[in-house]
């Protein structure tokens, strides 16, 4: 019965959060443990959350069980982004290890994700939507007042 506090709390936010703001849910796919959490349990729980009414789920991985090895890599948790969507069939977030324009244009692109959340590339880059336009060719629009500093 791992799934019920979280499907209870669904049940609860909805019943107060309006219909027209997205919910969103992250969830760690797999703890990387043998006999732990992993991505089919996943599934059944985006399967049963897209039901009460949750939007996107947010797919991470675990990293709290020790002495588990983690095939850290680029984009290493999208392929579970991937395989929740696919299955689910609910809307997902892909993180893990995606630090390019490139990176995230694609995995929206394949499909494997239908949003690319990013976190520690923005603490190293704050400029990475600056950056990640210019390299993917957009056009920016950069306010008057603004134009001394690019």
């Amino acid at each position: 019965n791992r799934i019920r506090l979280v499907l209870e709390t669904i049940c609860a936010v909805r019943e107060v959060w309006p219909e027209r703001l997205p919910l969103w849910l992250r969830i760690s796919a797999t703890d990387w443990a043998e006999g732990g959490w992993d991505a089919a349990q996943s599934v059944e729980l985006a399967r049963q959350v897209g039901v009460l009414g949750v939007d996107l789920v947010d797919v991470s991985t675990g990293g709290l069980v020790p002495h588990v090895d983690i095939p850290l890599g680029p984009g290493y948790q999208v392929p579970f982004a991937e395989q929740v969507r696919r299955e689910a069939g609910i809307a997902t977030g892909a993180v893990g290890l995606i630090t390019t324009a490139e990176q995230a244009q694609a995995i929206i692109a394949e499909g494997k994700a239908d949003a690319v959340l990013m976190a520690r590339e923005f603490l190293r880059d704050p400029y990475f939507p600056y950056h990640a336009a210019k390299a993917l060719g957009v056009e920016l629009t950069t306010p008057q007042q603004y134009l001394r500093a690019w």
